[in-house]
């Protein structure tokens, strides 16, 4: 595929799509580099990630049900079914961290930025595998710091599952073409 048509195919693809079949160690290794080519101010790169794979799958889902409801003062079976099953079906999970800048420079929205389009490389590179891939950005995720022990000036941004698949994604669709949201000036 080239740049347009991978670009034009990305999809989110739910943890529920997901098959066995693992990913390989060369292709997360691909992913990863992937990322680590996004452009950022400052030369900061602040994209950190924490791969979760095999049994620190169902550890860290524990985790996070655990957390989640001391945060809301009541187990709920309903989330810890949600949280627990996302990660069961993904082969692996990413959890997106930023080691945001000291002094504020660059600007954080900028570190932000940079760390969204490491994994918009991320998602490319995994369309481009025919890895399937979502980022989710639940509440719970400000709840990981005890599990990765992150260091000063870091924190999550969400989680990213990765799964195989089959067949065929359904074709993408826009409300619009390109042409009603561009203005020119000359």
């Amino acid at each position: 595929m080239d740049i347009f048509e991978v670009i034009e195919k990305r999809r989110s693809v739910f943890p529920k799509q997901y098959n066995d079949e693992p990913i390989t160690k060369q292709e997360l290794d691909k992913v990863l580099s992937a990322a680590n080519w996004a452009p950022n101010h400052k030369h900061t790169e602040p994209w950190r990630f924490k791969v979760i794979q095999g049994e620190a799958r169902s550890r860290f889902a524990d985790y996070l049900v655990e957390k989640n409801a001391e945060a809301e003062g009541k187990p709920s079976s309903f989330k810890r079914k949600k949280i627990v099953s996302k990660f069961e079906e993904s082969h692996t999970i990413i959890a997106i961290c930023i080691q945001k800048s000291p002094k504020g420079k660059p600007p954080e929205w900028e570190e932000i930025s940079a760390v969204a389009m490491a994994v918009q490389n991320m998602w490319l590179a995994c369309t481009g595998l025919n890895i399937g891939a979502y980022w989710s950005s639940p509440s719970h995720k400000d709840l990981v710091g005890d599990f990765f022990e992150l260091k000063e000036g870091e924190s999550c941004l969400g989680f990213f599952y990765m799964g195989k698949y089959d067949g065929e994604l359904e074709p993408g669709k826009r409300k619009s073409e390109i042409e009603s949201k561009v203005q020119y000036f000359s």
